[in-house]
């Protein structure tokens, strides 16, 4: 297990987590894209072993996600679900993005026509993406 540390554009917000095996993950899910301009960057962390200091605020994105930013320079911090209290934290908070490979794409499908991700990561469209974290078929 590592511990990472990163903070916002400001500096006013820093975050602590643990993390077992760091890996990326990219979402280009029409919130995500909206919330940062891009895909969303996260790094997976230890459920729980997280801790966030400083201004930052939350959104409530959804019925089941919330999204934090840092209250005094608008930076993103992470995607959230409310439920399970998971935090997917963005991987620009941390130096280097923690040296964490991208493992996988959700909504792949949704990029824009702009950009693409190279590298032979998993790359999941919007069905397989609802389908993983919800378990129905849309």
């Amino acid at each position: 297990m590592t511990q990472i540390k990163g903070n916002c554009l400001c500096g006013g917000v820093t975050v602590t987590a643990q993390v077992a095996d760091p890996v990326l993950r990219a979402c280009h899910c029409e919130m995500c894209r909206q919330h940062t301009s891009g895909a969303f960057f996260s790094i997976k962390t230890v459920t729980g072993s997280e801790t966030v200091d400083g201004p930052y605020k939350s959104y409530r994105s959804s019925e089941w996600a919330e999204r934090g930013f840092c209250g005094d320079c608008g930076s993103t911090l992470w995607y959230g679900t409310v439920e399970d209290e998971v935090r997917n934290f963005s991987a620009g908070l941390f130096p280097n993005a923690a040296a964490a490979p991208l493992v996988i794409e959700f909504f792949e499908d949704n990029c824009p026509q702009g950009y693409r991700i190279a590298g032979a990561h998993k790359k999941l469209n919007e069905a397989q993406t609802i389908k993983l974290f919800t378990g129905q078929d849309v």
